[in-house]
């Protein structure tokens, strides 16, 4: 099969590493509702979040008044995804991306910007050890397993041949309240509004120590894996000491971003002004 390689356009890509203001992202609402109930402000970094509850009512308005549906919104967060890891890892830098994926709708935004990066010319291969049975995952795997994108069963292994790595294991799992319908039960998780919390369970604690030890970048999909959406990285134990190289923020950052220091990007600005 014949891949094309368009150039990956930043129209849905936003680079907030060096800016002190929001105004470089859209996290209007959809409707009349006051400003304040969808933003909430980090004084650390002057950039307006989105709290876990803020963030529910968004993606609730994004699939009611917004007419989008949940193809649309995970195929526009993967897009997103890709053109950041082209922008900090043009293919020069090395064509090898290994993307981890959870088994929920973090996962699914990691399958489609694999897709995308297998289309610019990369070679991604994929860690996805918790397969989703809903159909909507099935056929995101599908999508790439046509384009002879390898699945491969050991992580650490597999980090010995690549260049860049994507995390796109649990995130903050910002869709979750409004993507739960499509029969996502992750028995390895617990999810706790928006947020990550609970014990990580097999086989993902040896995932996250890798990336923790690992001197490879890292772009962490929305949420960096074990992560507190409000409060950022755990403060002991497991986690607690993964800080990727960057971070792709989906539709407006959330509070935690104000523990992360590396390269910020906000991805699926797909709300009008």
């Amino acid at each position: 099969m014949s891949v094309a390689r368009p150039f990956p356009s930043s129209s849905t890509l936003a680079d907030l590493t060096s800016q002190t203001t929001a105004h470089h992202f859209n996290v209007t609402p959809l409707t009349s509702h006051p400003q304040k109930e969808h933003h909430e402000t980090s004084s650390a970094m002057g950039l307006k979040t989105l709290s876990a509850k803020a963030a529910a009512a968004l993606d609730k308005e994004l699939m009611s008044t917004g007419a989008f549906s949940i193809d649309q919104l995970m195929e526009l967060a993967g897009l997103s995804v890709s053109q950041a890891v082209y922008r900090v890892h043009p293919l020069s830098k090395g064509q090898n991306v290994l993307v981890a994926c959870g088994p929920g709708n973090n996962g699914g935004d990691g399958l489609v910007a694999a897709r995308h990066l297998r289309h610019y010319g990369y070679k991604p291969s994929i860690y996805y050890p918790k397969r989703s049975k809903n159909e909507l995952y099935q056929r995101l795997a599908q999508q790439l397993e046509d384009l002879n994108v390898p699945f491969v069963d050991d992580f650490p292994t597999a980090l010995k041949s690549t260049d860049h790595i994507v995390d796109a294991i649990f995130g903050s799992f910002k869709k979750c309240s409004f993507y739960c319908w499509l029969s996502f039960r992750a028995p390895n998780v617990v999810i706790s509004g928006f947020s990550f919390s609970g014990e990580v369970r097999e086989p993902f604690p040896a995932v996250i120590k890798a990336l923790e030890e690992t001197k490879l970048p890292v772009t962490s999909v929305d949420a960096p894996s074990s992560w507190n959406i409000e409060d950022g990285p755990p403060s002991s134990g497991l986690g607690s000491s993964f800080h990727p190289e960057v971070l792709v923020s989906l539709t407006a950052p959330k509070p935690l971003v104000k523990h992360f220091k590396g390269r910020h990007f906000v991805g699926g600005r797909h709300v009008p002004a």
